[in-house]
Formats: C-alpha cells, sequence, structure tokens
C-alpha cells in the first residue's frame, strides 16, 4: 500500500481545495492517468496519477482544503511503479517536537504546522502547543494561528447573522481566502505609507490606453528613483535593489484578486507591453494562469479607476516595498496661466513600505511617474 500527499506546487502555498476528483475508490489506475483537480489561491492544477495500482482510499472529498504534505489517496501497487517527479512529502516537515513542564517527555507531544504557519507563529509569539489544528490529523494552518493570536470581536454577532433566513454564509476559497492570508500578513509586516498626486494628461494625442502609459511611467521612475524596485529582507534588516523590472498587475476576477506577473518591462515595446497584459488577464480570467507567473513581482500596479474612485491605500505584499494605484481619470477645472481649463487627469496613490523607502525616494518616484505620465506621447 502506498500513500501519495499533496505535494509542493511550486508557489509557496501551504494548502489547496479539491476541486473534483477524477479517479474513485477500486479503480485500477496507471500512471500519469488524470487523478484530481485541485485549486491554489491563484490556479486550478490536475494532478496526475503518480502510481500504478488499484485506489484503496481517498483522503479528502471536494471542497476539503488539504495541507501541503496531507495524504490524498492510497494505491495498492502490486506490479505498478512510481513516479519520481511528485515524491510524497514526509510529515516530518511539518512536526515540531514541543516541551511540555519545561522536560522532554520521552513521548514528546507533535504539534504540526504548515510551513507558512509556523513563521508566522514565531513573528507573532505564538506557542503552537496552545494552538488547535483545524487541519486534516490536527495539522495547523496559518488561520489557526491568526485565530489564536487575533480573536475577531465581531465573530459572536457573525454568527448570530448567519442565523438569519436570506442570509449566506460562504467560506472564504481559493484567491479569495489567498488574498485574506496576505492581507492580515502584509497588515502586520509592512510600515504602509501612501503619497498621492494627480497627473495632467490633458495633451495626450492619443486617448486612453493607460495600462501600457503607466507601465512606460514606472519603469521610466524606477531609473530616476531605484529605491522603490527593490525586496526588503527584515530577518536580515536589508534590502536589494534590482535592475530588472517585473510587475505585477493587479486583475479582478469572478474569484477574487489575481495578480499575475509582466516579466522585464523594462526591455518590452509598447506592442510587447499590451500584448502580454492581455495574455496574463485572460489567463487570470480563465483561471489558467500558472505558478511562476505569480511570483516574484519586484514591483505592483493597481489600475483601479477602470471601476471607481480617486485615490486610494494600496497594501504592499512583501518583499517588495512599493504598489502605485491609478484611480479614475476626470475632467478638473485647472488653472493655465490666467484662465481656468478643463483638463483630464490621472490620480495616483503610491503606496511605500516606509521601514526601507524614504518620503523623498517615494516622492522623486512619484514624480517621474508624473513627469512621464505628462508627455505628450
Amino acid at each position: 500500500m502506498t500513500t501519495f500527499k499533496l505535494p509542493d506546487l511550486g508557489e509557496g502555498l501551504a494548502e489547496a481545495e479539491i476541486i473534483e476528483w477524477h479517479v474513485q475508490l477500486g479503480e485500477r489506475v496507471v500512471v500519469d492517468q488524470r487523478m484530481v483537480s485541485v485549486e491554489t489561491a491563484k490556479a486550478v492544477v490536475e494532478l496526475p496519477v503518480p502510481f500504478g495500482g488499484v485506489v484503496t482510499a481517498l483522503h479528502a472529498a471536494a471542497g476539503d482544503i488539504v495541507p501541503t504534505g496531507a495524504a490524498l489517496i492510497d494505491v495498492d501497487m502490486g506490479t505498478g511503479s512510481v513516479v519520481g517527479s511528485m515524491p510524497a512529502t514526509s510529515d516530518e516537515e511539518f512536526v515540531e517536537t514541543v516541551r511540555i513542564d519545561g522536560a522532554r517527555n520521552a513521548a514528546p507531544a507533535r504539534g504540526r504546522a504548515v510551513p507558512v504557519a509556523r513563521a508566522l507563529a514565531k513573528r507573532l509569539g505564538v506557542d503552537l502547543a496552545t494552538v488547535d489544528g483545524t487541519g486534516q490529523g490536527g495539522l495547523i494552518t496559518l488561520d489557526d494561528v491568526l485565530q489564536r493570536a487575533h480573536v475577531p470581536a465581531s465573530a459572536p454577532a457573525i454568527a448570530k447573522m448567519a442565523a438569519h433566513a436570506g442570509t449566506v454564509l460562504a467560506p472564504l476559497r481559493g484567491s479569495r481566502r489567498a488574498m485574506a492570508n496576505t492581507m492580515s500578513l502584509a497588515r502586520d509586516q509592512v510600515a504602509l505609507s501612501t503619497v498621492c498626486d494627480d497627473a495632467d494628461i490633458h495633451y495626450w494625442r492619443e486617448s486612453g490606453n493607460y495600462m501600457v502609459r503607466l507601465m512606460r511611467a514606472m519603469t521610466q521612475a524606477c531609473r530616476a528613483e531605484p529605491a522603490l524596485n527593490a525586496w526588503y529582507d527584515a530577518a536580515d534588516n536589508s534590502r536589494l535593489l534590482l535592475k530588472h523590472i517585473d510587475l505585477g498587475v493587479a486583475v479582478d476576477t469572478p474569484g477574487g484578486l489575481i495578480v499575475p506577473v509582466l516579466r522585464n518591462i523594462e526591455n518590452k515595446s509598447p506592442e510587447e507591453l499590451r500584448a502580454a497584459l492581455v495574455v496574463q488577464k485572460e489567463a487570470a480570467r480563465q483561471r489558467s494562469v500558472t505558478g511562476e507567473d505569480l511570483r516574484d513581482f519586484t514591483l505592483m500596479l493597481s489600475n483601479f479607476g477602470t471601476l471607481a474612485g480617486r485615490y486610494g491605500i494600496p497594501q504592499v505584499v512583501p518583499p517588495a516595498v512599493a504598489i502605485l494605484g491609478a484611480g479614475k481619470v476626470r475632467r478638473d477645472a485647472v488653472v493655465v496661466g490666467s484662465a481656468i481649463e478643463a483638463h483630464s487627469r490621472m490620480p495616483l496613490s503610491l503606496s511605500f513600505d516606509h521601514r526601507c523607502v524614504t518620503g523623498a525616494e517615494a516622492c522623486r518616484f512619484l514624480a517621474a511617474v508624473i513627469a512621464d505620465l505628462e508627455k505628450t506621447e
């Protein structure tokens, strides 16, 4: 009997949701046969059968949240073979030995936690021995640690409201669940500050095309002030200034917010930027974006003005140190010489991590963005 466990899907995520099983109990399966569809925070991934043999157990049902390293399926291999490309993850990765009454017990209690939950517990000073794990087999999840550290005062009211007729209590899944966890971590880590201003785009020779112009302007701003195209390592209290610009672009989808990454935008022409943006936005909306396309952004952009809103306070997501938000373009009264004219202006909100970016650096960056946006073409 061989057990296959949920592998690390390469996205730095600690769990996945079972969407659909493509095999059933008692079925004879072969290596690389389609086995199960799982949804991570950002994408739907299909996992193949790693062992040939007969399915003897399915450890999770559709809708279950499964931590990385937890058992997925048991297969009686018989003469089947094992595929080495997706090895089962050892439970030891999630095991911590805790002390009881100050001494090591001969049969130590085992505080099993997913890595991201263990890291958060250490930072918040939460003793994992005091946390009840809600994951499979008592595994401690990120939500368990957050609940232990920050018990929401509104919980009783939510419970009462959920009992009313016509209300729907919907657990956060997929990208919404990831957003909740990411924003909680970002809130706890980042010393957030925001500076706002407007770019007068009245003299543009071509209207619209906001995203391409914003990306070009951010590239110019990185050259004028490199401090905002960087990663910050809080553990070492150091920053890494980056030459390339991998831009994370916030995309609104029915399933929640997804941030695909456009690579090396500093080397792309306007046509290449436009084409890359179309491809990534469509992939995000179709939930076909890959894990590789969601990682390691050096800078972020949110064009929330396509929906509504003039200014905002966008949230920086570590290890990046800055995000630019573009609000809704409007016609404003502008003083030109001794006259008043109606000009189109784009409101901008630049949030930055004040632990490693100074206010002057942020203002220089924003000024460079504005200067480029205010060019006629």
